[in-house]
């Protein structure tokens, strides 16, 4: 993994851990309800930028990585994949 997006993807998940933390806190205090969605909602902010930062190393390495070799298909096939498990689950 690149030095640069490990060290940040590194920061942005020990910021999604505050973040969930909070949320049980909240939870456990019994905060109001528009509270704990607004910090879910932050949560799922930060797990795109987590998977933005991850797909970038991807491009980056293993993508590049497959090109250099001929492999287009496997690298096409790869991001197509990614992109419809974003549509499913996004």
């Amino acid at each position: 993994m690149n030095a640069d997006i490990k060290k940040r993807a590194l920061h942005r998940s020990k910021i999604i851990e505050g973040q969930v933390r909070r949320i049980q806190k909240m939870l456990n205090d019994d905060a109001y309800c528009l509270d704990i969605i607004t910090q879910t909602l932050a949560i799922q902010k930060s797990l795109s930028s987590l998977n933005k930062l991850i797909l970038e190393n991807h491009l980056r390495t293993h993508v590049k990585e497959m090109f250099e070799k001929g492999d287009v298909d496997k690298a096409v096939k790869e991001l197509l994949s990614a992109y419809e498990l974003e549509k499913v689950r996004g």
